[in-house]
């Protein structure tokens, strides 16, 4: 008699094997020179939080059935809309944009084919007349919102 494959689905569209009850998510230190020092943990704070909050899996510091790792590799604001020159002939930004790129290790150690190294890059953008600082925190919040979810739907949503 043959052996069905059952896969349990939740509410988020996460497709997550009943084996599957545990993930673990290692902290993601930074390499990205201009990042702030903070950035590191409201990153891994928010992948473990999108876990936890969209799927029935424990955490577990180490060795779950899902695992985790990576870094923070590029964090920095550019220049991206050009909208005149300045009194000295120079381009005038109109608007900024804030990128992070972080490189994911993702293990399953339950199903290896649903392993994965990618990197992740997702961004924000906000005014030039505002200083990046004043917008820093709201920006993080957003970009980190798309990564998670980004990283989220590759490692368990398999449509």
């Amino acid at each position: 008699m043959p052996m069905a494959c059952k896969v349990n689905y939740s509410f988020t569209g996460a497709s997550i094997a009943p084996d599957v009850k545990t993930v673990s998510i290692q902290y993601f230190s930074s390499y990205a020179p201009l990042a702030k020092p903070t950035y590191s943990q409201s990153f891994t704070e928010a992948l473990r939080d999108i876990f936890v909050s969209q799927t029935n899996l424990s955490f577990v510091p180490k060795g779950g059935d899902l695992q985790f790792e990576g870094a923070v590799t590029s964090y920095g604001a550019a220049p991206i809309a050009i909208q005149g020159t300045d009194a000295n002939g120079l381009n005038k930004a109109a608007q900024n944009r804030l990128s992070i790129t972080v490189k994911v290790k993702f293990v399953n150690n339950k199903d290896e084919k649903q392993n994965f190294e990618t990197t992740f890059t997702r961004f924000a953008d906000f005014p030039s007349s505002t200083a990046l600082a004043t917008e820093e925190e709201r920006l993080i919040k957003e970009i980190n919102t798309q990564l998670v979810q980004d990283i989220f739907n590759k490692a368990v949503i398999n449509w």
